[in-house]
């Protein structure tokens, strides 16, 4: 199953997600931002690409729906709702991306 994480400047959430779910039960896993000075700033070919989509914010999942509307369809798109403050790797948002996200990638 190919996964994508998305956040705003993909450096710290999505970073932390791809990194805990890379090499996990046989999917595939990228992440990326919405914001123009994202490290790898998300692309069409990147949801087509995606058989789920995490967005960590729902202004996360309106960027996506406002820019790329039609890629979108027949997406399983999901909203994580963890917020902007944590670091890369931290403990606490790493115990939160698995509880959120285990149920979707057994």
């Amino acid at each position: 199953m190919n996964l994508i994480f998305i956040c705003s400047r993909n450096k710290r959430r999505s970073l932390t997600a791809e990194t805990i779910y890379k090499n996990s039960n046989g999917h595939t896993v990228r992440s990326a931002g919405t914001e123009e000075s994202a490290r790898v700033q998300v692309n069409e070919k990147m949801l087509l690409w995606a058989d789920i989509i995490f967005v960590m914010e729902k202004r996360h999942k309106q960027r996506l729906t406002q820019r790329f509307e039609n890629s979108l369809r027949n997406k399983q798109l999901i909203v994580l709702d963890i917020p902007d403050k944590y670091e890369y790797m931290d403990e606490e948002l790493a115990d939160m991306l698995k509880d959120a996200v285990e149920y979707f990638v057994k």
